[in-house]
């Protein structure tokens, strides 16, 4: 008679013998769910809907899986659910930095479409256009919503009159909020146009650059963030996102974690 810790380790053994490493697999349905993907019971229907495939073949409900497959849904590859995945997003004019007000006409998650759950790693107003980075990294998002991290945010702002040198004096020396009771830090602001600046933040105020240009007498007819950090626009157009990779990524995740380069 086998006892019970030998016939555990017999049952092991064998596992181990027929399907290799089997206590490192799991469920197909299970492993969609911790990409973020979709739910278990969403896996499923996608499942038996012939919509996943797994190294060329469709999928059947109960596999199991290691992570190691080549997995696609509806002909896309599902990425590692330990990948870290950043996105570049052109934010168009109407859509919500939300997940789940019901009220927003367009919220953020439903205009990304991305194998992967991802989040915003800071907001834009409903009213501005621009770039916004996605990703599944809680830490990176961490560390771009930290006021203390100093990372650079530059934006193309629209006003209503004619722009004075005193107001860029006045802004790139810092402005009192009284909404805040804050004063703004020393930023570098550049004219660009008749009725149109740039200005590099730091930090990140709620409406900073609303609340700053009404206290000047102005008003902000259009915002349209251009960068964050390292990360550009480039060749995006309004609704269009693209994966951050290689040296772009490596920067990014460098001066947001400079003492854990090697993250990446």
């Amino acid at each position: 008679m086998v006892d019970g810790h030998a016939g555990m380790s017999v049952r092991l053994a064998a596992c181990r013998s027929i399907e290799g490493e089997c206590m490192e697999k799991e469920r197909l349905n299970k492993y969609l769910a911790a990409c973020g993907l979709c739910s278990r019971r969403e896996a499923d229907r996608l499942i038996e809907e012939g919509a996943v495939s797994v190294n060329g073949k469709k999928a059947v409900a109960g596999m199991q899986i290691s992570g190691e497959e080549q997995i696609l849904v509806n002909g896309k590859p599902v990425h590692g659910k330990d990948e870290k995945v950043v996105l570049a997003y052109y934010k168009p004019v109407g859509v919500t930095c939300t997940e789940k007000d019901r009220f927003a006409d367009k919220k953020i998650t439903d205009m990304v479409k991305f194998p992967v759950r991802v989040t915003y790693a800071g907001r834009l107003d409903k009213d501005s256009e621009g770039l916004m980075l996605l990703t599944n990294d809680g830490e990176l998002i961490q560390a771009m919503m930290r006021g203390s991290g100093g990372h650079e945010k530059e934006y193309v702002v629209r006003v209503n009159k004619e722009i004075s040198e005193d107001l860029i004096k006045r802004m790139s020396k810092g402005v009192y909020l009284s909404e805040l009771s804050v004063t703004t830090k020393p930023c570098e602001v550049t004219k660009i146009g008749k009725f149109t600046f740039r200005i590099i933040l730091t930090q990140g105020l709620n409406r900073q650059i609303k609340r700053m240009v009404r206290e000047l007498g102005y008003h902000v007819y259009a915002i349209k963030r251009v960068r964050i950090e390292n990360i550009t626009l480039e060749s995006l157009k309004s609704g269009q996102f693209r994966r951050l990779k290689n040296e772009e990524l490596h920067t990014l995740y460098k001066s947001c974690f400079p003492e854990k380069t090697e993250k990446t």
